[in-house]
């Protein structure tokens, strides 16, 4: 049936004061101050914001991210200065852990911007900027400048880039990823200390430490050149967000670095020298050689159990390892022969591992919004190392030495003066702490169930 030619015009007029509003705006010249000259006569739909697809979980440039983190690990751990007196390391050390962490958080919420590689230009030049000085400083002050603060900063923005950055890349590999790219800092622990060790008798401490700032410039050069981001960052994220803090899981889960972090790593602070005083018929070239040894024993260890973890959850296998090295923390006090510390090393290397490598998967798998990871990450990385400084802070103004400390936490410097066991001890316990808080946060988020996933 043909419609009558006054039905055709009624339905051809506009029926609401909106489809009025709608013909007069495509009929009506648009303000040049409100578009550019070429959209002056055409109103083009509005664009959807293209999404950047399912998360590959693999593929060329998923790798090269974890290559990147591998190399990027390798600079956010701070190289010593042996010939330095033992007091004057420890400050410098305890600082350059502290600015570490703190630069980290600042860090965080800037990558969440969408600005790794201004993280990764400015980190790559205070590592680099920062080991040059301290091969020509001569003066407390100037280590303190050049490896403390200079360097420090530098590691902090490197080591949030390393972590951050992975988890837009892998879903079921996640845990995988990120304890393959956590070893570059036990591979920095295997080739700066023998480096400087064996180097520096023969062209002297500074072209020693020039040396290791070149290494370190090539291997930051290989991540500028590879890194990158995978999703747009959300508008203007918060420079320090404290909101992670009010969900109850990361609340408790915060407390895990900061009890583990006392700890978990007086074995490789104090190993040479446990060696040299209390492990029969070692010679001094093995017992320099025993960090390393502790080391590579960490290279399994943040691989294989972040393997494990992608089938059995993140925190099962965290909680395993962390109470694996408690146990081992104590069980320290027994190994005073050469074959006994060794195995011990190797064991302790392996299953202290997982508690670096797994922090950020595990943060990622509690963590509701994904694009908060790198400001929620900086903060534990603060609470890792905030008890450091206070602790170097309050032994002093008590007056109390720390004799024999290298780069480590300066409580267990007053502790080891007193005994050796009072040492292990402390060790075992800290890491029992940090174990009950990774089990309540596991209750916290699947409840009683032995066999559900995190």
């Amino acid at each position: 049936m043909t419609p009558r030619p006054s039905e055709l015009q009624r339905l051809s007029q506009p029926s609401s004061y909106a489809e009025k509003n709608d013909q007069k705006d495509l009929l009506t010249p648009v303000s040049r101050n409100d578009v550019h000259e070429d959209e002056i006569w055409t109103r083009k739909p509005p664009v959807a914001e293209q999404s950047p697809g399912p998360i590959p979980n693999g593929g060329l440039w998923a790798w090269l991210q974890v290559l990147s983190g591998f190399m990027l690990f390798m600079n956010s751990c701070t190289t010593y200065v042996p010939e330095t007196s033992e007091s004057t390391i420890s400050w410098i050390g305890t600082l350059a852990s502290f600015i570490l962490s703190s630069s980290a958080t600042f860090a965080g919420p800037i990558l969440d911007r969408g600005h790794p590689r201004l993280l990764l230009v400015c980190g790559t030049f205070c590592v680099v900027f920062g080991l040059m000085m301290t091969s020509l400083a001569d003066r407390f002050w100037q280590l303190l400048l050049a490896q403390g603060i200079c360097t420090g900063i530098g590691s902090g923005q490197l080591f949030i880039v390393s972590v951050a950055l992975l988890p837009q890349w892998f879903t079921t590999k996640r845990s995988t990823a990120t304890g393959i790219a956590a070893t570059g800092s036990s591979a920095a622990a295997i080739i700066y200390p023998p480096m400087f060790h064996y180097l520096v008798d023969s062209i002297g401490f500074g072209w020693t430490v020039r040396s290791i700032a070149f290494v370190a410039l090539a291997v930051c050069l290989v991540s500028l050149s590879v890194a990158r981001m995978r999703t747009q960052p959300p508008p203007r994220p918060k420079i320090v967000d404290f909101t992670g803090f009010k969900e109850p899981e990361y609340a408790l889960f915060a407390l895990v670095p900061f009890f583990g972090g006392i700890g978990l790593f007086i074995p490789f602070f104090y190993i040479t020298q446990y060696c040299r005083e209390n492990v029969g018929g070692i010679s001094e070239e093995l017992s320099f050689w025993m960090l390393p040894i502790l080391r590579v024993g960490s290279i399994f260890g943040r691989t294989i159990p972040a393997i494990v973890a992608d089938k059995a959850g993140n925190l099962n296998v965290l909680a395993f390892c962390t109470i694996v090295s408690a146990f081992l923390g104590f069980g320290w006090i027994a190994a005073d022969s050469i074959a006994g510390i060794i195995i011990w090393s190797l064991f302790y290397g392996c299953f202290s591992g997982a508690f670096v490598s797994l922090q950020v998967p595990t943060v990622v798998s509690i963590t509701k919004d994904p694009k908060t990871i790198g400001g929620r990450g900086g903060l534990l990385s603060f609470l890792s190392y905030a008890d450091v400084l206070a602790g170097q802070t309050t032994l002093r103004a008590l007056s109390l030495t720390c004799e024999g400390i290298l780069i480590g936490n300066p409580i267990g410097g007053v502790i080891v003066e007193r005994s050796w066991g009072g040492l292990q001890g402390f060790c075992g316990a800290t890491l029992v702490t940090s174990a009950a808080f990774i089990i309540l946060t596991r209750l916290k988020v699947v409840g009683v169930s032995l066999t559900r996933k995190t």
